[in-house]
């Protein structure tokens, strides 16, 4: 008999701010230098608040959004900066 596995998708536990911004804040943390993981956080929070109001807050496609964001994906800063302000997420240093 056949194991049957469900695939694990970050998005099913970001259901509030709260939640979202521990991820991203993790995320930030863990990121090994490359920004893979803060992208990939960036693009489980658009997911989780709806990608098309995203992408009409940014003013970029949502299939573009999808690919800037994906693990393949490799976005300008200004897109990280667009999409991080459409999320209201504030990038502060310390």
């Amino acid at each position: 008999m056949k194991e049957k596995f469900t695939r694990w998708d970050a998005v099913d536990q970001l259901h509030s701010e709260v939640e979202q911004t521990a991820y991203l804040n993790a995320c930030l943390e863990d990121d090994p230098g490359d920004g893979s993981l803060v992208r990939a956080a960036l693009g489980d929070i658009a997911r989780a608040r709806g990608m098309s109001s995203v992408a009409r807050a940014t003013g970029i496609s949502r299939e573009g959004l999808y690919r800037a964001l994906s693990s393949d994906g490799n976005p300008e800063f200004a897109t990280v900066m667009r999409v991080m302000r459409a999320l209201g997420v504030n990038l502060r240093a310390a």
